[in-house]
């Protein structure tokens, strides 16, 4: 396990309040989210003391790894007073995260000692108390969002084999950790995920969608066949829990091209197509995901995305980017500025041929590549969130299947809401 990790003193900088200030307009819950992804948290004894693993979500088996690189009982997600979630990570106090503590009985978020927030903490669904008949915990095998159901079918990247993963990414580091420590499968069958949603959408009117996602599988007759039919049969056991066709769904894949795409469509019951691109701009993409750059390439990975949109509809293609990331050492943009324009430059080429483009928020993870750098600042995040709404709006974009409701990771598309 890679021990160096990224530090920087967050006294330095401008105070959220200060940097909120440059941008009234901007809602300053979601400003909040966005810094406390960017700088993670700390729980206090008593705030671990009052989360109740009976009442609350507590951190699922996830595709990625943790900031501290440590597999606890910790929460979730916190709840924001509006509906906002804020998916993030445990941090080491040395990294200077903001703080969960309990006041008065109450979860509360403080930076500096100063109480920011009245936080919540996500209820923990009925499902994740129950196993599947092969034995294993359905919390394994499904994780839940705030109304979405989340299947990550395999854990595994075949980037990886050849040493060209994405470099902000520990996939297959936090594959072997949850293997080794909560033996988890590496894979997910299917007879075992459709009992699970199964089971989940028993629960009145707490999910609304399901998305799946794994790494990539570049085998097959053509490259990423194999990866198709995976998903295939996933999707064909899953449509048996649903007496329509089409079911609300998300698929977070590879870049497919057009046969594969057209089979998907037409043989399984998905309703929308997602492929990350994770870096908009060609110099940077190629090298920070080599494995993408090598297999498929930027500019088609771009057309394959444009491609998508005639076969499942304008406004249910997407594609996300690790915000932040282009501006890695050493070779990303050394400005903050430059990253923000090329970035929406190519962000628009996106939407004005009907593909949605959403940001996460950069977190430097120890089985990273990009383990010691770090992200860059809170009023960079502020005007590239914007900046992709405006995107939208111009459009006409939906973003739908990755809103505050559903997916709750993209501090972007909580400003659709507005």
């Amino acid at each position: 396990m890679v021990t160096t990790l990224a530090k920087r003193d967050f006294r330095n900088e401008p105070s959220f309040d200060e940097v909120l200030a440059r941008y009234p307009r901007f809602p300053r819950l979601i400003g909040l989210k966005i810094d406390v992804k960017r700088r993670g948290v700390h729980y206090t004894r008593r705030a671990e003391a009052a989360v109740d693993p009976a009442l609350h979500q507590l951190r699922s088996p996830y595709i990625f790894g943790s900031r501290d690189g440590v597999i606890a009982p910790l929460p979730e997600s916190l709840l924001l007073r509006d509906g906002t979630s804020i998916l993030v990570d445990p941090t080491p106090l040395e990294q200077d995260p903001y703080t969960v503590d309990v006041v008065d009985g109450r979860f509360v978020l403080l930076d500096d000692g100063e109480i920011l927030e009245e936080v919540d903490l996500w209820p923990k669904p009925a499902y994740y108390d129950k196993k599947t008949s092969s034995g294993l915990p359905m919390s394994h095998i499904v994780g839940a969002r705030p109304q979405r159901l989340n299947v990550f079918q395999s854990s595994y990247c075949q980037f990886w084999a050849d040493d060209k993963g994405c470099r902000f990414c520990d996939i297959v580091p936090h594959t072997r950790q949850q293997r080794r420590e909560l033996g988890v499968p590496d894979r997910r069958r299917p007879e075992d995920v459709r009992e699970t949603i199964a089971e989940a959408i028993k629960e009145p009117g707490r999910f609304t969608s399901l998305c799946l996602t794994a790494g990539s599988v570049v085998k097959g007759e053509e490259v990423f066949d194999l990866e198709v039919d995976y998903y295939v049969e996933l999707l064909q056991a899953i449509g048996e829990v649903f007496s329509s066709r089409r079911f609300p769904s998300q698929l977070l894949s590879s870049a497919f091209n057009e046969k594969q795409l057209i089979r998907l469509h037409e043989q399984t019951g998905l309703s929308s197509y997602t492929s990350d691109i994770e870096v908009l701009n060609e110099e940077r993409f190629n090298w920070i995901c080599p494995g993408k750059a090598k297999w498929v390439g930027y500019r088609e990975w771009k057309n394959r995305l444009v491609r998508a949109v005639d076969i499942f509809g304008r406004g249910n293609v997407g594609t996300g980017i690790v915000g932040g990331v282009e501006l890695a050492t050493p070779h990303g943009f050394t400005s903050e500025d430059d990253a923000l324009a090329a970035t929406l430059e190519e962000a628009e080429s996106l939407a004005e041929r009907g593909v949605t483009t959403v940001s996460i928020v950069w977190v430097p993870r120890p089985g990273s590549d990009f383990h010691a750098q770090v992200a860059p600042s809170l009023d960079y995040y502020i005007r590239l969130c914007q900046g992709l709404q405006d995107l939208r709006t111009r459009y006409g974009l939906s973003v739908d299947f990755d809103d505050y409701r559903r997916c709750g990771n993209h501090p972007d598309s909580d400003l659709a809401r507005a």
